[in-house]
């Protein structure tokens, strides 16, 4: 591994990463092992979680998948209990797991309402309380809640989507005052990026946003923020809502 900044160093650290196995997950999880942390690949697939855990086990470090149901509160406490068992301790946790699936407000079922509020608020609110209250009675350590532009501007046709990610906002700031100073909790906010989700897109949606830098990010482009706020670089930094939206017009 190269010499790294020391406050960009995760050496030693276990890190816990929920929808690990692609997209902006997979590039969080293979840059924390990459800067010497343990990963937990968590998702509802297994076997991809265990590919993107070989990966990390090629970098010479531990990787542990574990197929779970982020919305589901035993799921989430069986995962915590494993964890914790197989590894000791978690320093860092990305709740990163989440769904948008369009539909006009009027059509929106119960169901549907439930399943995606449950995956963006409910299930990260469990997962990070009980991580929270470990990390606090033990050494401290990170959380980091990744939300999205839309619950900061309209976004029509993915109502509850947007709403489930702005109450996620809310939680972290909240959160963060309940479990500081061991515990620094922060939101990082995606705009638009070119993950497998992009592939339903239109070509014009793919090449161009209405941001500052005028385009969608690479998934790549993820990593440098996630560790910051993973990382000891950002120590006076909680309870924040970090943009990664090439500048995004927000508000209109």
């Amino acid at each position: 591994m190269d010499t790294l900044d020391p406050l960009f160093d995760l050496t030693g650290k276990v890190a816990l990463v929920t929808g690990g196995s692609r997209g902006l997950g997979r590039q969080m999880v293979l840059a924390f092992a990459q800067r010497g942390a343990d990963v937990v690949v968590a998702s509802r697939k297994l076997d991809r979680c265990q590919e993107v855990a070989d990966e990390v086990e090629k970098m010479g470090r531990r990787g542990l998948a574990v197929s779970v149901h982020a919305a589901r509160w035993d799921s989430l406490d069986a995962l915590v209990e494993r964890v914790y068992a197989q590894l000791g301790r978690v320093d860092i946790l990305v709740n990163n797991a989440g769904m948008s699936p369009p539909m006009p407000s009027h059509e929106v079922t119960e169901q549907l309402f439930d399943s995606v509020v449950g995956l963006n608020f409910k299930g990260p609110f469990r997962l990070a309380s009980q991580v929270a209250a470990r990390m606090r009675d033990g050494e401290g350590g990170s959380i980091i809640n990744v939300s999205s532009s839309g619950a900061l501007m309209p976004l029509p046709g993915v109502v509850p989507y947007g709403s489930s990610k702005a109450a996620l906002n809310a939680m972290t700031r909240s959160l963060a005052a309940e479990y500081g100073p061991r515990v620094r909790v922060n939101t990082l906010s995606p705009g638009p990026f070119l993950t497998d989700i992009a592939q339903a897109w239109t070509e014009e949606a793919r090449t161009s946003t209405p941001s500052a830098l005028g385009r969608p990010g690479r998934p790549e482009e993820i990593v440098s923020a996630a560790v910051f706020l993973a990382s000891p670089a950002s120590s006076f930094v909680t309870g924040a809502l970090v943009r990664v939206d090439g500048g995004l017009e927000i508000g209109q």
